[in-house]
């Protein structure tokens, strides 16, 4: 039996697919299987169905499509002779290799392998843009040592799921609704008693605001701050050239204030005038000084007469070599907002972060939130909750510490062996190193770096977060490579430092 060829009353029965929008009443007359294989193949070649795609079991597909199942299977059947789909059994079938329109455009030839480890020209400028980062994540490098990124491998797989198990299994049909805009009460306890235990801020849970990390804090407070009439923060230099674009999206201007031994220069940020300031204060990015008393205390000075702090406190709890640093909220609540995250505790991927701000703003930062997203999600926020109260979020911090120092301890110890001209910034705390290159090597750094990338090396150059003149450098992260990958990355560095002689471009 033919069973392309439908009857009147088949085709009577014409019905459609959500499955690509599939609808019989386009297949010619007696022609379903010819059309359901040539649609199947269509959506394999532009990438609607990627290679490990599944497809509809042959039973539920023809059900929905009104037509008989051995239509659906010989048109399956068509696409495993071809090699396009398998079938895995209890896994159902599944695309297994794309056709040729769906992995090259026509006319192109793929580069040879030593070709994809060349950066893009313009990744390296010295003002990158503000899709930099996007960039350099996607650049293929065999190894990657750019700073931001805790041990993701040491992320706590067992203890995060037996805090989702016991979430679900005390949790009651209401708590799937809507959650509060603010973040949920069980978090918000969580990051009060979290912040009173290692940064010394005493703050009410109502006074926390549960974020999508840094990124968002700076978002809601640039419209939050635009409201009130302030337009400008200045910000540290060098700095993180990240949060400087997240602030400039937002507000007209970010002066740069200059940083030496002491951490940001106060007298310096008076002369900019601004009426804001953003700092790094217990571990400045990238030069990893901390602020000194005295420099506290002017900065509080001129925090009192007016000035309106923002503190990001990064990667604070990652210390080595140091005791800790009181949070400047901690001492002056009301012209501080400060802002936290666990992007450097747990993983960046889970995109959740606190911030605290002084009473005049929480409602304009409150609305700024309600109108991005209505909050965050809240299974998350419960579970780290509970991963906060129950003492795994201290252990897997202590855990961290000692795999951090480690890795620091060897990338020091490899930039001494290969680049012992470079001078190594900011050692005791963090998850970065920041070195300042000797004579000959380039002019801001940035050629060193993308020869680097040519050489599978992931760096970045210090002049991204420089606006002000500053020594040619690199900031290199430790903390998410293995020791034999921070050696191997170092020494492809000192390779290139001695070929020095060769143009890098900058």
């Amino acid at each position: 039996m033919n069973r392309s060829k439908a009857t009147a009353s088949d085709r009577s029965k014409e019905a459609g697919a959500d499955f690509l929008q599939l609808d019989t009443a386009d297949a010619p007359p007696g022609g379903l299987t010819d059309w359901l294989a040539r649609r199947l193949r269509e959506a394999v070649a532009d990438g609607r169905l990627p290679v490990g795609a599944r497809l509809p079991a042959s039973r539920v597909l023809a059900a929905e499509l009104g037509i008989s199942r051995g239509v659906v299977t010989d048109a399956y059947q068509r696409l495993a002779e071809e090699g396009q789909v398998a079938g895995r059994g209890r896994g159902g079938t599944v695309v297994v290799a794309a056709t040729a329109a769906a992995t090259a455009a026509p006319d192109t030839v793929a580069d040879p392998p030593e070709e994809r480890l060349r950066p893009v020209p313009a990744l390296f400028r010295d003002d990158p843009d503000p899709d930099v980062f996007d960039r350099l994540r996607g650049a293929p490098a065999r190894i990657d040592l750019t700073p931001g990124v805790p041990d993701l491998a040491a992320f706590p797989r067992a203890a995060w799921l037996r805090a989702e198990r016991a979430v679900l299994d005390g949790l009651a049909a209401s708590d799937l609704g809507y959650g509060d805009v603010r973040g949920t009460p069980a978090l918000r306890r969580a990051v009060a008693h979290w912040l009173a235990r290692n940064r010394g801020i005493r703050a009410d849970p109502d006074e926390v605001l549960i974020v999508a990390g840094t990124a968002q804090a700076l978002a809601l407070l640039g419209r939050a701050l635009g409201r009130v009439g302030i337009d400008e923060v200045a910000v540290e230099d060098p700095g993180s050239v990240g949060v400087r674009q997240h602030l400039a999206h937002w507000l007209v201007a970010t002066p740069p204030v200059p940083v030496d031994a002491e951490g940001v220069r106060v007298d310096a940020l008076r002369a900019t005038g601004a009426p804001a300031v953003l700092l790094t204060p217990a571990h400045q990015f990238p030069t990893g000084v901390v602020l000194g008393g005295e420099r506290r205390r002017e900065l509080l000075r001129w925090a009192t007469e007016g000035g309106l702090v923002i503190e990001d406190d990064y990667d604070a709890e990652h210390r080595y070599d140091r005791p800790p640093v009181p949070a400047l909220r901690a001492v002056l609540p009301e012209r501080v907002c400060y802002a936290g995250s666990v992007s450097k505790l747990l993983a960046p991927a889970l995109r959740t972060g606190w911030l605290l701000v002084p009473e005049r703003l929480r409602d304009a930062v409150l609305d700024a939130k309600r109108f991005a997203d209505l909050g965050n999600p809240v299974l998350p926020q419960l579970v780290l909750a509970r991963l906060m109260e129950s003492g795994d979020l201290d252990r897997h911090l202590r855990l961290l510490r000692r795999r951090h120092r480690r890795r620091r301890d060897a990338m020091i110890a490899a930039i001494r062996t290969h680049l012992p001209g470079a001078t190594v910034h900011g050692a005791a705390a963090g998850l970065h190193l920041m070195l300042t290159l000797p004579e000959g090597c380039g002019r801001t750094g940035t050629g060193l770096a993308a020869a680097a990338l040519a050489e599978g090396v992931k760096v970045q150059p210090l002049s991204w977060h420089a606006r002000l003149p500053y020594p040619p450098g690199l900031v290199l992260g430790y903390a998410a490579g293995s020791v034999s990958e921070i050696a191997e990355g170092v020494a492809v560095l000192g390779r290139l430092v001695r070929r020095r002689a060769s143009p890098w471009g900058d």
